[in-house]
């Protein structure tokens, strides 16, 4: 099939090379021709493992292009739109320029018969909304709501081997032919068995965010069973093992620490609280707000921890932060609550020195004040603590009694709970993490 997807950065950039990979021919449009000449270049604009190959191989097939011209996209049977749906500035609601900039675009090459498949995570109603708007624009163009689920990290393989798909579908006729052609477009991952819900706009909408709430929901809990252990004495990680076995519970995403960041989970949080409001439904949702504060109160608590284990003070002393990406295997910096943290620690009158395999260019661009260093040693030399905030393999895997000869201090703050404590405490280092008694 002649495929387009509009908007290429993480999510569209992806999706544009892993279509080509499954065979059909795709053109990637995008306003910003700097990410399109680096795009066409086979140069990734962003981390994420397996990409760059992924990206290389599908432009030398000749099946995936890049342009700026929405010209390009004329003629394909399906149009992707894969915008981001920012927060409002100032505000919790979602910010649908893009998406509806993108559309507006899009209507003047669409054909009638060819699909908009939105893959953006926007407030329920926009579909509904949206697909007025292109049947009333172009007579016989189809949309559908086919939302994403990628995880940073695992973002090709998520793409290539999705655990399930959604169509959000009108009803009749249309919403027949729009399946058939969102069948085709995954013909190879549908053969696989693949789960497929197929449903309404709304519901279609509502999984990603709700997904999202779920798991937001998950990490906050835990998160503050860790504010009570550290009030009793009690040991988080156990108890979330303990719990975790629970078939009902399950372990994963039961890891207290400094709480979630990232471009998604903390707007789209606030987007489905602002949604449900204006639906008169705000009460549904009232405690996605205690979700989002104790997400925050982990990174002050860290910040408290860390003046604790320095004596009392932060003024002078040296602090190592580890991870500088909102998680591991990203170089996003989005809302990250390790560069957070690290600012804080320096705005209270510590020496702080940030590393991160991936993240340091975007972090040294928006948080230029910061000190930064190319490994870990670098950034331990005389430390008087190490902050752990991102859970890297690289991190996890030091050797405590060689990585203990730079610092000053053998004082480990593990903030991400991704530590062994037996064998860091067994090399001669004071162990701390949120949530579990001192070692």
């Amino acid at each position: 099939m002649k495929i387009s997807v509009v908007g290429c950065g993480y999510l569209g950039a992806v999706h544009a090379a892993s279509m080509a990979e499954l065979g059909h021919d795709v053109v990637g449009i995008d306003v910003d021709r700097q990410k399109i000449e680096a795009l066409s270049n086979a140069r990734t604009p962003f981390y994420e493992p397996g990409f760059e190959e992924l990206l290389a191989r599908s432009l030398a097939s000749g099946r995936l292009r890049f342009s700026s011209d929405f010209s390009d996209a004329r003629g394909a049977q399906v149009h992707f739109l894969c915008v981001g749906t920012p927060q409002k500035r100032g505000e919790y609601a979602a910010d649908l320029r893009y998406v509806e900039a993108a559309t507006e675009s899009l209507i003047d090459v669409l054909g009638p018969g060819e699909l908009v498949a939105g893959k953006s995570t926007v407030p329920v109603g926009t579909a509904a909304r949206l697909a007025e708007l292109v049947a009333g624009k172009v007579p016989g163009a189809l949309l559908a709501w086919n939302p994403e689920f990628l995880r940073e990290g695992f973002a090709v393989q998520d793409t290539l081997h999705p655990d399930r798909l959604v169509y959000g579908l009108a009803a009749g006729p249309d919403g027949d032919t729009a399946r058939a052609l969102l069948d085709e477009v995954y013909a190879t991952i549908v053969e696989r068995g693949t789960p497929q819900v197929v449903t309404d706009y709304a519901t279609a909408e509502m999984v990603k965010t709700a997904a999202n709430s779920f798991l937001a929901t998950k990490i906050s809990f835990i998160n503050a069973m860790a504010e009570l252990c550290e009030a009793t004495g009690a040991d988080v990680k156990q108890l979330a093992d303990a719990i975790g076995y629970d078939e009902r519970i399950g372990r994963r995403f039961l890891n207290a620490g400094l709480g979630f960041g990232g471009g998604c989970l903390p707007k789209d949080i606030r987007a489905f609280m602002a949604r449900a409001g204006e639906l008169g439904a705000d009460q549904a949702l009232t405690f996605l707000r205690e979700v989002d504060n104790i997400n925050m109160r982990r990174r002050i608590r860290m910040v408290e921890l860390a003046r604790e284990v320095l004596d009392g003070s932060l003024l002078g002393k040296r602090v190592a932060v580890l991870g500088a990406a909102f998680k591991p295997d990203s170089d996003d910096i989005r809302d990250s609550p390790a560069l957070n943290v690290a600012q804080q620690l320096q705005l209270q009158g510590a020496v702080v020195r940030v590393t991160d395999p991936a993240a340091i260019e975007n972090s040294r661009r928006e948080w230029p004040h910061l000190d930064y260093a190319a490994t870990p040693e670098e950034a331990a030399e005389r430390a008087d603590a190490v902050l752990v905030l991102t859970e890297w393999k690289q991190y996890r895997e030091l050797d405590p009694v060689a990585f203990g000869k730079v610092v000053a201090q053998k004082r480990v703050l593990d903030g991400r709970n991704a530590l062994s404590r037996t064998a860091w405490t067994d090399a001669g280092w004071s162990y701390r993490a949120l949530g579990r008694r001192a070692g």
